[in-house]
């Protein structure tokens, strides 16, 4: 997601960012009424040098470990390491279902997304030994599940309609073989180009080739710079592939998936996330990173300027008697580096975006964009249907710059946010109308940790999805944005995720959690303890009050005894 890794780790560190900022940022009037209750108690911080740099929440001395432990360490091991024990028929699992069921749910799962590149360019599972030893321990750590990339460029990357699979049912059947739950991900965008991006698999081979033909099918910014990440949702309903359109291209492959893992739906598969966008995300790819073009905080850019966007602006002006306003976007709404007061368009005072131009031209690119989201929940809920798994949408958090009155990098994006009109509320409702669940990120932030200066505000944005998904009755999931490891992160996920707001008059919960991501940093020995310590808070709920140490404490005998799983997984994991 979104934030730059130096700005990130310097606010985590705690470091003064360049013309940072102290002071409160300013409540938008759309979430005034947004108060967190009593909040949890959040301990000291600390630092720990290193690559990447954590905040960290020291924890008193651990109770020694009971007897008899450590001698046991190889017979533990050794079981587990066998098949997991037959499910409890009355457990409680995350799949598709009644009211009833939901409400029967304790506490939130947490899923744990799997590394980029799970599956390789020769359809294999990649590092099978570490995939086994690390999917047992996190089985045996409480997680529910864990999230996979289904990538449409590796899957039908070489001729249009043919889908290689392979990979993914070894992937699955492992899964399935340790007890884990799977949120598949239909990943119709490019890996690559984005925050945490640690490989490169682009989309399809024909379709970058018709894309290469017709350059208009890449979304566009006003200076004519074409983005390959997602093809442009303004063609979503033209025959641009090779005689389909990118609707029919994406609904196939769901298709496909479902009829190759018709078995495993509803039991091992639980959940479709559909992409939408860059980064899997409902939203334009307004704030690029590949080749520099964007930085944290800018406010990106409009894309709206390939032929057929600029042809819907177009119909759309004419149809209010405007027609010079369809002729192109914003021509002054800066670059994207940029920030509000840089722009005539997006300034507090005499903002364009606050005129009647403004309006019409925000109130047509979101509606692209939520038009866009209906076209493919029809396609995934009438291909899954009757197949008892969730359906999900991912939405960007897009924090910097909320406290303004703008919001301009909303704007770009797609959400039409400003401090006078609720952006999220359309989308939890379009969302709703599929009963689909809104999935949102930047879960695991303090507004305190970000750069003031740059008016961010991650807990006062997520105050506002959630009113947004209670007001529309939308279940709501959440994964943190970076990479944390500390208890500070946790602490922040443990209270976003009770949605302790004023408005949650029947207490809900969010539905699920999914943990950015397992790689060696998780199975590093101080990392996994409290990573288990979060999934035990988490699995318990919000109506079970104990303490850090004492959550640690019980959770102590069991990280001692998968010691050698976990050695295992992260030294296999590193090679």
């Amino acid at each position: 997601m979104a934030m730059s890794l130096p700005h990130q780790i310097g606010a985590i560190a705690g470091a003064q960012l360049p013309g940072e900022v102290s002071g409160d940022v300013p409540a938008t009037a759309t979430v005034t009424s947004a108060v967190w209750r009593t909040p949890a108690n959040i301990r000291v911080l600390s630092q720990r040098a290193g690559a990447e740099v954590d905040r960290l929440s020291p924890s008193p001395p651990l109770s020694p470990v009971r007897g008899g432990v450590r001698s046991d360490l190889s017979v533990a091991a050794q079981a587990l390491m066998m098949p997991p024990a037959p499910l409890v028929t009355d457990e409680k699992e995350y799949v598709g279902g009644g009211v009833a069921e939901e409400e029967a749910q304790k506490g939130v799962p947490v899923f744990v997304m799997m590394p980029l590149d799970s599956v390789t360019w020769g359809h294999t599972v990649n590092r099978k030994k570490a995939m086994n030893a690390s999917l047992q321990a996190l089985k045996s750590a409480g997680v529910k599940g864990i999230m996979m990339d289904v990538w449409w460029g590796l899957v039908e990357g070489e001729r249009p309609g043919e889908y290689n699979w392979g990979g993914y049912s070894e992937l699955i059947d492992m899964a399935r073989k340790h007890g884990l739950k799977v949120q598949a991900v239909m990943s119709f965008h490019q890996c690559g180009g984005n925050v945490g991006d640690s490989c490169t698999i682009p989309l399809p081979k024909w379709a970058v080739e018709e894309i290469d033909k017709d350059s208009d099918l890449a979304y566009t910014d006003q200076w004519g710079r074409r983005n390959y990440e997602y093809i442009s949702l303004g063609c979503d309903t033209l025959p641009v592939l090779k005689g389909r359109t990118p609707v029919q291209c994406y609904s196939d492959f769901m298709r496909a998936f479902k009829d190759k893992f018709e078995n495993y739906l509803g039991d091992t598969i639980v959940e479709i996330q559909v992409g939408m966008g860059p980064a899997g995300e409902l939203r334009y790819p307004s704030y690029p990173e590949q080749n520099g073009t964007w930085k944290f905080p800018g406010i990106g850019a409009f894309q709206c300027y390939d032929k057929y966007m600029i042809s819907s602006l177009k119909a759309a002006a004419e149809a209010i008697g405007k027609p010079e306003w369809g002729l192109t976007g914003p021509t002054d709404a800066g670059q994207y580096n940029n920030w509000p007061e840089d722009t005539v368009f997006f300034r507090k005072e005499g903002g364009g975006w606050n005129t009647p131009y403004g309006e019409f031209f925000l109130s047509w690119y979101s509606q692209m964009l939520l038009d866009h989201g209906e076209r493919i929940l029809q396609s995934a809920t009438s291909v899954f249907q009757d197949h008892r798994v969730k359906i999900s949408v991912k939405i960007a958090g897009i924090h910097w710059h909320y406290g303004s009155r703008s919001h301009a990098p909303e704007l770009t994006a797609g959400y039409y946010n400003t401090r006078f009109r609720d952006g999220y509320l359309p989308i939890a409702q379009m969302l709703a109308r599929h009963g689909a669940i809104f999935n949102f990120t930047c879960i695991e932030m303090k507004d305190h940790e970000q750069p003031q200066d740059a008016l961010c505000a991650p807990e006062k944005l997520v105050k506002q999805v959630a009113l947004a998904t209670i007001r529309a009755e939308v279940p709501l999931a959440g994964e943190n944005a970076l990479p944390r490891y500390d208890d500070y992160a946790h602490e922040q996920i443990l209270q976003a995720s009770a949605l302790n707001v004023e408005g949650n008059s029947e207490g809900r919960e969010m539905c699920a959690f999914t943990y950015l991501r397992m790689n060696p940093d998780l199975f590093q020995p101080d990392n996994w303890r409290r990573f288990v310590a979060f999934v035990k808070k988490m699995n318990e709920g919000r109506d079970v009050h104990k303490c850090w140490e004492e959550v640690e404490r019980e959770a102590e005998h069991f990280v001692q005894v998968t010691q050698p799983l976990v050695q295992e997984a992260a030294v296999a994991l590193m090679h």
